[in-house]
């Protein structure tokens, strides 16, 4: 679907909307991010939902297949290196160790949404996250895409009308989420050990028997359907980010930096500091 989205972007000239609250500058993460430290190393759960969860006798998505979700993110080099949830589908991912919340965001999801002139051809999802594998805990979403009218397979959104949902950057971008957002939300979850991180697509119909909504309780509007293979979101890895330095520690890192760059500058002349 998205091979030919980006087909017909090249043919047309699409004009960005009214800006939105939310600058995808602010929670976008690079695959080639220094503050990547690891990704995600295992699947615990994968269920496949339908092409069109209005049309269930269309069959499951099954684009892609599950490990696609795993290790370093490659979707911006190839948008096939994905695995398709689905209408409403989910995927839950582990991690060689535990998760926890440090300065700054503390994870990205990778999708293959991209963009053209300002404007965003993607699915959305939400993320929820847990410590003990059985209590998850969503991040509150919020989508302030118009819902005068459905948008098609076609449409495009504004990142800037997005927050806290997976889909918002293009493929090599991932959103980054941060678990002191969910500090207290339930003594069930440890926001300093989390051990899974879920992913779920969100249906981005209109009608309210089929739609999903956003901690504000409006509908997200994403294109519907897609009732294709590739359907639902496209999932291409999960990062954990390294925390952020405080500026003080950043200072110290360039003060020991210069003093060992002194050291061994004197060492080669012959005279090593004493």
């Amino acid at each position: 679907m998205k091979h030919l989205l980006s087909t017909l972007c090249g043919l047309f000239l699409i004009t960005p909307l009214v800006a939105g609250p939310y600058d995808p500058a602010l929670d976008g993460v690079a695959a080639t991010d220094l503050r990547v430290e690891r990704w995600a190393t295992s699947v615990v759960e994968f269920v496949r939902g339908p092409r069109s969860i209005a049309d269930p006798a269309n069959g499951l998505a099954s684009f892609g297949v599950e490990n696609n979700a795993l290790g370093v993110s490659d979707a911006d080099a190839d948008f096939t290196k994905v695995v398709s949830l689905g209408d409403g589908g989910s995927i839950t991912v582990a991690f060689d160790a535990p998760l926890a919340d440090r300065a700054g965001p503390d994870f990205a999801v990778f999708e293959n949404s991209f963009a053209f002139n300002g404007i965003l051809f993607a699915e959305l999802g939400f993320v929820e996250v847990s410590s003990d594998g059985t209590n998850f805990f969503r991040f509150a979403s919020v989508s302030l895409t118009p819902t005068t009218t459905q948008l098609g397979a076609f449409d495009g959104l504004d990142p800037r009308d997005i927050r806290n949902l997976v889909g918002k950057h293009p493929a090599g971008v991932g959103t980054a989420f941060d678990l002191a957002e969910l500090a207290g939300v339930s003594p069930l979850l440890d926001i300093n050990a989390v051990t899974q991180v879920r992913i779920i697509d969100a249906v981005g119909s209109l009608d309210p028997q089929f739609g999903t909504f956003d901690l504000l309780g409006n509908p997200i509007n994403d294109p519907f359907p897609t009732a294709s293979a590739g359907g639902g979101l496209d999932i291409d890895a999960i990062a954990v980010l390294r925390p952020i330095p405080e500026p003080a520690a950043v200072w110290l890192v360039a003060l020991a930096a210069g003093t060992i760059a002194s050291y061994r500058t004197h060492s080669v002349s012959g005279n090593p500091r004493r």
